[in-house]
């Protein structure tokens, strides 16, 4: 019932504001979900994998989609109108409670996010968006831990709520403390363990 949709890297699933004409589930691949708000800023809301759901609150809504999702590499996922997918949850409640965990783990990590930009330093900040990576995309090689898709530090301030100075200076000095390596779209954790410990650090008592 489901329609393959084979996007490459750098092209949308959709965009932000269109109507919500499917509902998907990425099959392969890595996805930026990027927001332009209203004063022009942009900001990665989430990242999409292999396994997650996409477009599915505006279907679900009925409104327009509230961001536009970024093949990162090239990706796989599959489509289905809102009357056939939804007729698939009638008919299969397995499916059903698969759609309310994902949900329920996108409010989550919403609800992580937006407590870290309200409460945490920024060097902390980036180590959770770090360690996130590893989390969804990480794959381990000799010296340490890559992320699989083209990563940038300009994507890492969008997604920390930073600048890209700041971030661009963090991860210099972790570069130099053997932290993390990587290029300019290429990123290595050296030091896990490292990273989790500036993840951990509480905030110098006033």
């Amino acid at each position: 019932m489901a329609r393959v949709e084979r996007v490459l890297a750098d092209e949308a699933l959709f965009r932000q504001g269109d109507p919500p004409e499917a509902i998907f589930v990425v099959l392969s691949g890595e996805f930026k979900a990027t927001q332009v708000t209203p004063e022009g800023d942009r900001v990665v809301v989430r990242l999409v994998g292999p396994g997650d759901l996409a477009g599915h609150v505006s279907m679900f809504c009925n409104t327009p989609y509230p961001a536009t999702p970024l093949a990162m590499t090239e990706s796989i996922a599959l489509a289905w109108t809102h009357r056939d997918f939804t007729s698939l949850m009638a008919r299969h409640p397995a499916l059903s409670l698969a759609v309310i965990r994902n949900m329920a783990q996108a409010i989550e990590n919403a609800h992580t996010r937006l407590r870290e930009a309200a409460t945490e330093r920024v060097e902390r900040r980036v180590a959770h968006a770090l360690l996130r990576l590893i989390k969804q995309s990480g794959h381990r090689i000799d010296g340490g831990i890559e992320i699989s898709f083209p990563i940038t530090r300009h994507d890492i301030a969008l997604m920390t709520g930073a600048t890209l100075y700041t971030v661009s200076r963090i991860l210099s000095a972790w570069e130099e403390q053997g932290i993390v390596s990587g290029g300019r779209r290429h990123l290595v954790i050296r030091a896990p363990h490292a990273l989790m410990k500036i993840a951990e650090e509480e905030a110098p008592t006033k």
